[in-house]
C-alpha cells in the first residue's frame, strides 16, 4: 500500500500540475457545484492523483474523516484549504 507520504504528493501534483489554483481544483472537483465534495467526488480526485482503485475508498473516506470539521460528511472550501495546508506539512 502507497505510504501517506506518497499518497499526499500524487494528490499535490494534480492539484498543482493540473490546475492553475487551488479554487479551480475544487471547482472541478465539485461536479454537482453544491460547493463540497463527496466521497465520490474524492475519490474521483484520488483517481486523477493516480491512486490505487483498492485503497482509493478508503482514503477517500479517511479524508473526509480528517477533514469534515462540521460533521456533514462532505469537505467543504474551508476544510479543502485547511486540508491542503496540513497535507503540505506532511510533505515537507
Amino acid at each position: 500500500m502507497a505510504s501517506k507520504k506518497t499518497i499526499i504528493k500524487k494528490i499535490q501534483i494534480v492539484l498543482t500540475k493540473h490546475f492553475d489554483s487551488p479554487q479551480d481544483a475544487f471547482n472541478f472537483f465539485d461536479k454537482n457545484g453544491d460547493g463540497k465534495l463527496s466521497k465520490k467526488e474524492v475519490v474521483r480526485l484520488l483517481k486523477e492523483a493516480e491512486i490505487n482503485g483498492f485503497i482509493r475508498g478508503l482514503v477517500g473516506s479517511k479524508l473526509i474523516e480528517g477533514y469534515d470539521k462540521d460533521g456533514d460528511g462532505k469537505i467543504d472550501w474551508k476544510e479543502f484549504k485547511v486540508a491542503l495546508k496540513e497535507m503540505s506539512r506532511d510533505v515537507e
